[in-house]
C-alpha cells in the first residue's frame, strides 16, 4: 500500500480522536495526539503512537492554541493534521497556519472554510449558482427598518441568525412585528459573545420542517460526488442528538434533485474533502439550503454504515492528492443506520451537565452495532469540554429492526458514575410519532415534554453496580430490585468502596 503521509497529528480529543486514529492505523500511517492536563489519561492520548501535552484544560489554552498544536506537529515529525470536528476544524486561519508550514491541513481550503463559515457570504454565493434558499435578507443590515421590510416580506414568523458560526448560538424565532427589534439585539449580543462577530440577518423561519443533510465528498482532480442522505430532525436546543440514513421523507427523485444540488453547492465554492450540505425541507417538500458545514460530521458513521465505506480514510487519501475512490462515484444505501448520542447528560433535567468519574462502563455488541467511544472505566468527565461521550450507531436491513436493535443496544449500555442521556433516546426510539417515522425538528418540544422520568431505567444499573460490589456487599449480579421500591443510585450499592483517585476496598 503507497504510504500517503509519514505521520499525521490529530489535533482533537476524545471518540473523534480515537476514530482518525483508527483511520489512520487502516492505511499504516503513525498517529500523534495531543491532550491537556484534563486529558492525561484520555482514550485519545492512550490510543496513539505518540502524544504531546499542550497546555492546561480551557480550551483556549491547549486545543485551541493553534501555534501549540503546529510545534506539537513539527516536533514530531507530521507532515499533515487532521482537525477532526468542533474546535480548530473550522477554522480558516488554522488552514492557513497548516500551508505556510507545509503541513498538509486534512480538509477544505481556507478560501472554502471562510466562505461557508459565513451565512450571509455562502447564501448569495448559492443564490448565484442557482441552489434553493430560504427567503430573507441577501445580506446583513445594522438599520433595523430593513429587518421590518424583510420580515413583511418573507411572512412571520422569521429567524433572526448569525452570520457566523451554529450551534444555535445568535439564533431567535419571532412570531410578530412587536418581537423583533427584541429579538435582533439578543441574538446581535450572542453572536458576539460566541463567535466575536455580531452581524446577524434574517430569513424566514419554516415551521415543523425536517432537517436533511447530504455527505459529499470532492478530490482535487474535479470529480465531487455525494453519499446520500441523513435524517438529523431530532434535536435539542438546535443540537442534533439522533440521526438515520436513509430518510424516510425522501423517493428517489427527490434524493436525486437534493443530493444533485449538495454536489452543486460544493463546486461553487471550489470545495475539496469531506463536506456535509444541510437543507431544510417543508411539509409540501420543497427543500431549501441552510448551510454547509466544512468538517468531517459527529453522525458521518451511519453513512459509512448504509454505504460501506469509511469516510476518513477517503479524506486521508483526498488530502495525500489521490482522487476519489471508485467505490464512491458507485454507491447505493444499502438497509438502514441510526445513531444516537451519548451525552453526560440528565435527560430528565433539561439535558444539564453531568460530571464524575466513570466507574462502571461496557459496551453494547454483536452485529451491526457499533460503538464510537472517547472514554472508558475510571475516566473523568469534567465540564471542560462537550459533553458527548460516544456515538452508538446501529445497522439493519430495515428502519423498523434498526429501532429494535437501537433499544437493545441502549438497554446494554452500561455507564455508571455520571448520568447519560440513555433513557431519553429510549423513549425517543419507542415514541409511535417516531416509530411513525413523523420526525419533524420540533418532535423533542412537541412529543417529549410529558415523557414518564420514573427510574425504572435505573434497575439494570443497579443489578451492574451490584455485581461490582458483590464480595464485598454480600450482593450476586443477579440481585433485584423489588417492583415499586425507591431506586437507590448506582454509588449507594459501592458498599464500604470509594471514589478517589482509584477504586480501593
Amino acid at each position: 500500500m503507497k504510504k500517503l503521509f509519514n505521520k499525521i497529528l490529530v489535533a482533537n480529543r476524545s471518540e473523534i480522536a480515537v476514530r482518525v486514529m483508527n483511520a489512520c492505523r487502516t492505511l499504516g500511517i503513525p498517529c500523534v495526539a495531543v491532550y491537556s492536563e484534563a486529558d492525561v489519561n484520555a482514550r485519545h492520548r492512550l490510543s496513539a503512537d505518540e502524544a504531546v501535552s499542550i497546555g492546561p484544560p480551557p480550551p483556549r489554552e491547549s486545543y485551541l492554541d493553534i501555534d501549540k498544536i503546529i510545534e506539537a506537529a513539527k516536533s514530531t515529525g507530521c507532515d499533515a493534521i487532521h482537525p477532526g470536528y468542533g474546535f480548530l476544524a473550522e477554522n480558516p486561519l488554522f488552514a492557513q497556519r497548516c500551508a505556510e508550514e507545509q503541513i498538509t491541513f486534512i480538509g477544505p481550503s481556507p478560501d472554502a472554510i471562510t466562505l461557508l463559515g459565513n451565512k450571509v457570504q455562502s447564501r448569495i454565493k448559492m443564490a448565484e449558482a442557482g441552489v434553493p434558499l430560504i427567503p430573507g435578507m441577501k445580506g446583513t443590515e445594522t438599520d433595523i427598518e430593513v429587518y421590518r421590510k424583510a420580515a413583511e416580506e418573507a411572512g412571520y414568523p422569521v429567524m433572526i441568525k448569525a452570520a457566523a458560526g451554529g450551534g444555535g448560538k445568535g439564533m431567535r424565532i419571532v412570531n410578530s412585528p412587536d418581537d423583533l427589534v427584541a429579538a435582533v439585539e439578543a441574538a446581535q449580543r450572542e453572536a458576539k459573545n460566541a463567535f466575536d462577530d455580531d452581524t446577524v440577518y434574517l430569513e424566514k423561519y419554516i415551521v415543523n420542517p425536517r432537517h436533511i443533510e447530504f455527505q459529499v465528498m470532492a478530490d482535487t482532480h474535479g470529480n465531487t460526488v455525494h453519499l446520500f442522505e441523513r435524517e438529523c430532525s431530532i434535536q435539542r436546543r438546535h443540537q442534533k442528538i439522533i440521526e438515520e440514513t436513509p430518510s424516510i421523507a425522501l423517493d428517489n427523485d427527490l434524493r436525486a434533485r437534493m443530493g444533485a444540488d449538495a454536489v452543486k453547492v460544493a463546486r461553487a465554492a471550489d470545495y475539496t474533502n469531506a463536506g456535509t450540505v444541510e437543507f431544510l425541507l417543508d411539509a409540501s417538500g420543497k427543500y431549501y439550503f441552510l448551510e454547509m458545514n466544512t468538517r468531517i460530521q459527529v453522525e458521518h458513521p451511519i453513512t459509512e454504515m448504509v454505504t460501506g465505506t469509511d469516510l476518513v480514510v477517503e479524506q486521508i487519501r483526498i488530502a495525500a492528492g489521490e482522487p476519489i475512490s471508485e467505490q464512491l462515484k458507485n454507491l447505493t444505501q444499502r438497509g438502514h443506520a441510526i445513531e444516537c448520542r451519548i451525552y453526560a447528560e440528565d435527560g430528565d433535567n433539561n439535558f444539564m451537565p453531568s460530571t464524575g468519574r466513570i466507574v462502571h462502563y461496557s459496551e453494547p455488541s454483536g452485529p451491526g452495532v457499533r460503538v464510537d467511544s472517547g472514554v472508558a472505566g475510571g475516566i473523568e468527565v469534567t465540564i471542560d469540554y462537550d459533553p458527548i461521550l460516544a456515538k452508538l450507531i446501529v445497522h439493519a436491513p430495515t428502519r423498523e429492526q434498526a429501532i429494535i436493535k437501537m433499544i437493545d443496544a441502549l438497554n446494554n449500555y452500561k455507564i455508571l458514575g455520571v448520568r447519560t442521556s440513555k433513557k431519553f433516546m429510549i423513549d425517543v426510539m419507542r415514541h409511535p410519532e417516531f416509530a411513525d417515522g413523523r420526525t419533524y425538528t420540533d418532535f423533542i418540544e412537541k412529543n417529549m415534554a410529558e415523557r414518564n422520568t420514573d427510574q425504572s431505567d435505573f434497575r439494570d444499573l443497579a443489578v451492574a453496580a451490584a455485581a461490582v460490589a458483590s464480595s464485598n456487599a454480600g450482593l450476586t449480579s443477579t440481585t433485584v430490585v423489588a417492583e415499586g421500591a425507591s431506586i437507590p443510585e448506582p454509588a449507594q450499592l459501592l458498599g464500604n468502596w470509594q471514589i478517589g483517585d482509584s477504586i480501593t476496598k
